[in-house]
This record gives structure tokens, sequence and C-alpha cells, in this order.
């Protein structure tokens, strides 16, 4: 481990490399391959499975599993944040979160409607490694890097991870598409699902493989005596959680920001996690194949042009200030969202996808920073994150739940993607609430 000073080049860039690291598992995972790969299980005649005693809609039953997932995360992720600011040992928590989540990837390798609740599992897993390793990930911004240095470094960090997951998804959709070139025999539907199984299995060493250089670079944690977790300490975390809870009653731009980031932040997951199975159902291909392709373009275009939204973003926060961007931003959702509800054609879509993408990146970055920059002066960073992510998480649990309930009810997610539409409105409203601040606003 290298002892680097706090905004030293090195240590900021150690940081932003775990974006390149855990990227592909959104990109690859949660976005582009595995739904491919879970809606290709299901016949085109029979979207419906009986699992837990019930039926329901392939599509709807994903977006349960994944709220349930963010839902454990919500839960866990404050009492373990507590627990690394006390005993000092953020790294190790990252570290575990960031290996289940990768092992998880590789078990989906054996997803199969046989062994449904198998695959559910990893999925389920690999879902609360990768957000688990993030709430201890974006705890670290405030203790390597100066309030100045923070738009940049957050922005960089997606911009690697939005480079880093396209290449290694160029790579699987080659293998996907061409499956021959790769050595992949079986026919071509057998061929392209096998190649989707072994992306799989790549994310999770990819994600392994690159996180050792942020983990070499990054300090332990704020504490270095060493402390034995009691059942004091257990419950230290929710203590932790109370007090972040009752200094917002004195920081007045950090309490309003946290509320319109809950409202907004929802639809912004729900929309990420969900634009694959929406452009899969509602979008009128000529063909199957048609389908898979113009989704891998999308995906794509969604990626290159989210780097560029990040840096642009970083730049307009520089210059008008985060609240007013963010504000922006928002109203672009709000028309997106709108719009989305009569989208039919590929072209259409395609269009849609690049909007889309150059909004995505920015709002996340920004919305990161904006974050730590409110943040008071105190060394327990991680209670504080764990407040942001748990914000966050229980945000994408209401949206999915949302879409979900509204997919299985009417057999179509339009009415749910207008819904969303709404929560930006009143994530707008509330930001315009948040008093002016140096840090995040320009007078």
């Amino acid at each position: 481990m290298a002892d680097l000073a706090k905004g030293s080049k090195k240590l900021l860039n150690a940081w932003a490399f775990y974006d390149w690291a855990n990227s592909v598992y959104p990109l690859v995972i949660s976005t582009a391959i595995f739904p491919l790969f879970y809606l290709a299980l299901f016949p085109k005649d029979h979207l419906y499975i009986d699992v837990f005693g019930m039926t329901l809609k392939n599509s709807a039953l994903i977006s349960f599993v994944t709220a349930a997932a963010f839902l454990m995360v919500a839960i866990i992720s404050p009492l373990l944040s507590g627990i690394a600011d006390y005993v000092g040992n953020k790294k190790s928590f990252m570290k575990f979160f960031c290996y289940m989540g990768a092992i998880s990837c590789i078990g989906l390798n054996w997803f199969s409607l046989e062994n449904i609740y198998v695959g559910l599992l990893f999925y389920f897993l690999g879902l609360i490694g990768f957000w688990g390793s993030l709430v201890f990930y974006n705890s670290y911004l405030p203790d390597i890097a100066y309030p100045e240095q923070q738009d940049a470094v957050s922005a960089k960090g997606y911009s690697l991870g939005y480079i880093g997951s396209v290449i290694l998804l160029i790579v699987n959709l080659g293998m996907v598409m061409f499956p021959d070139t790769f050595g992949i025999s079986g026919t071509k539907g057998e061929a392209a699902m096998k190649a989707m199984r072994y992306s799989f299995v790549m994310v999770g060493i990819w994600w392994i493989l690159f996180s050792q250089y942020t983990y070499y670079f990054l300090p332990k944690g704020n504490k270095t005596e060493k402390q034995k977790v009691t059942k004091a300490v257990i419950f230290n975390g929710f203590n932790e959680l109370k007090k972040v809870w009752k200094l917002l009653d004195t920081n007045i731009p950090l309490k309003r920001y946290l509320t319109s980031f809950f409202v907004y932040s929802m639809a912004v997951q729900t929309v990420m996690l969900i634009a694959t199975y929406f452009g899969s159902q509602e979008i009128a291909w000529e063909s199957p194949s048609q389908s898979q392709t113009g989704l891998i373009i999308c995906i794509l275009l969604i990626q290159l042009v989210a780097v560029c939204g990040a840096i642009i973003t970083s730049k307009a926060s520089a210059k008008f200030g985060n609240i007013p961007t963010l504000i922006v931003i928002n109203c672009i959702w709000v028309a997106l969202c709108s719009t989305a509800y009569f989208i039919t054609t590929p072209n259409e879509f395609y269009v849609m996808a690049a909007l889309v993408g150059l909004v995505m990146g920015g709002i996340q970055a920004l919305s990161r920073s904006t974050y730590s920059k409110l943040l008071p002066e105190t060394e327990d960073t991680a209670s504080f994150f764990s407040f942001y992510d748990v914000t966050e998480k229980i945000g994408i649990v209401i949206g999915m739940c949302v879409y979900g309930i509204i997919d299985q009810i009417t057999g179509s997610p339009r009415l749910a993607i207008v819904f969303l539409a709404v929560f930006f409105v009143i994530g707008i409203l509330l930001l315009r609430r948040v008093p002016k601040n140096d840090a995040v606003s320009k007078n």
C-alpha cells in the first residue's frame, strides 16, 4: 500500500480508476448483455413465469428482484459504514463487496429458467456487491480530494468507467454477434447464449483484476489504531446515522439537497435499469436480430455520449454552479420521459438514447460531487455517504416497484415512464429550494 498525500494526482487517479474496474457491471450486467440474455430465455409468446408462488411477467420479476436487492443494500450499508469509520478499515469492506459482486457475476454463467432461483440469487448478490462497494468508494472522495478537485475527479471517474466498460462491452458484443470468430461453437442462437454466459465470467475477472490498482494506493481508512468490533460498535452504526440525521437540521442546504436528490435519483436510476427491457418490448423492431443489433447500438451510443455529458456538466457547474446545472439537467429529463411515451420506431429510440446518454453521465457525476461539497468538516465521511447511498437506494426501490407494478398490471411500461417524469418535476421544485451556497451556487 502506498502512502500518498491528500490531493496528489496519483491518489486521485487511483481512486477514479475503480470506476474503470467496476463500471463493467452496470453496463454489461445491468444494462446490456444480461437483459438481452434474460429476455432470450423466454419464448416471444410467453413472457410470464411461475415463481415465488405467483405468475409474473419477466420484466416485472427482474424489477422486483432488483428492488429487493437495493432494499437490502439500504438496510446494511448504514450499519457497515458506521463500523468502517469506527474501526478505520473502509478498504476491507470495499474489497469484500467488490469480490462478492464479481464472483456473483461469474455465477450468472449458470443462470437458467430451470435453475431460476439460483440464477436470481447470483443476480441479487451481484447487485448488492456492486452497490455495497460504492458506499465505501464514494465515501473516500472527501478524504482524497480537496473541494475544488472533487467535481473534476468525480467526472473523471465516471468518464473512465464509461470508456473501460465500453471496451469490454465491444468485445462481449463481438462474441455474441460473431461467435465463430471467437471459437464459440453451436447454432447461431446457442452460440450467442454461450457468448453471453462467457461475458458474465469476463466481467467478474475484469472487476477483480483492475480494482487491485485502486486498492494499492487507497488508504486503509481514517483511523490507524486497531479496534475490536463489539456489540457496541455494531450499534454505533445506527448511532452514526442518527447523528447525521440530527446534523441535517443544522445544515439546511444539505438537507434540502438530499430531499431533491432522493426524488430525482429514483427516476434516473430506474430509467437506467429498465431501458433495455423497454426498448426490447415497446419498440417496433422488424425482426429479433434487428432488435438485438438496435439495442446494442443504443447501449454503445448512451455510453459514449455519457463521457461527453460528464465532462460538459463538470465545466457547466464550474461556470454556473452545481444546483443551477442540476436544475437544467432535470428539465431535460422531464422532456425525455414525457417524449418516451410516444416513441415506437427504432430511429426515434436511437435519438432518445443519445439524449439520455448526454444527461445520464452528467447528473450522476454532479450529484455525487455536489453532496461532497455540502458536507460539514468531519472524519466520519462513510456515515455521511451511507446516508447519501441509503437515500439513493430507497429511491430506486420505489422507482423499480412503481415500474414493476405498472408493467405487471398493464403489460406495458409506457405509463411508468411518464410517472417517472413527475419525479423529475418534483426534483426541480425541491432543487430550487436549496439555499445559495458558495460551494454549489453562483450568485
